[in-house]
């Protein structure tokens, strides 16, 4: 019998009304109406510097960093919802990705917080695209990191207007279109649990 996979999810955005956290926090929900243990966590909550490999030297993962990293490890995988910036993923979720990527000791296996788990990405934007582009680096960091990316994705366009006052996805086209990565996402979490 298979345990009821443990998602994290989250947003590339630290904005208070970010539509990528919308996103992160309706797929949550319906990966829980799934049966999933699904947990939406606000990278506003654990800030950290920038990279530097001398300050890792100095002083090891900072603590926000460890308490993430503790986190991915104990979850089956993660679906993320980042903006796009410039044609690529914002610096906060690639300075998150790249700590949590560290190792705490020298006994530690290499990406101990990724490798073998499963991820699901989307974007939302108010532009035409919806931050198509941006997944696509995305895709292929978390590919490296020895993550089981799931082929279905969603960007949404004009996604400040898909929305209402409560956060709830009211587009019903892209409420299924979002229902169907989280199910791919949830699908993959327990058939990697049987391997």
């Amino acid at each position: 019998m298979t345990n009821a996979p443990s998602l994290i999810f989250l947003a590339g955005s630290a904005r208070e009304d970010s539509v990528n956290k919308k996103i992160a926090r309706v797929a949550a929900r319906m990966a829980e109406a799934a049966g999933a243990d699904a947990t939406f966590i606000d990278l506003r909550d654990y800030p950290m510097p920038l990279y530097d490999g001398d300050l890792e030297s100095r002083d090891g993962l900072p603590e926000a960093a460890a308490e993430l990293k503790a986190l991915f490890r104990a979850s089956d995988g993660l679906f993320i919802a980042s903006p796009e910036y410039n044609s690529s993923l914002p610096p906060l979720l690639k300075n998150t990705i790249d700590w949590v990527s560290r190792r705490a000791s020298a006994d530690e296996p290499p990406l101990v917080a990724y490798k073998g788990k499963v991820a699901a990405i989307a974007a939302g934007s108010p532009g035409g695209l919806g931050g198509l582009r941006g997944l696509v680096p995305l895709r292929m960091l978390l590919g490296n990191l020895g993550m089981h990316v799931v082929p279905q994705q969603l960007a949404i366009a004009g996604a400040p207007n898909v929305f209402d006052d409560d956060g709830r996805l009211i587009d019903r086209d892209r409420s299924d279109a979002l229902e169907a990565v989280v199910r791919e996402l949830t699908t993959m979490a327990v058939a990697l649990q049987q391997t």
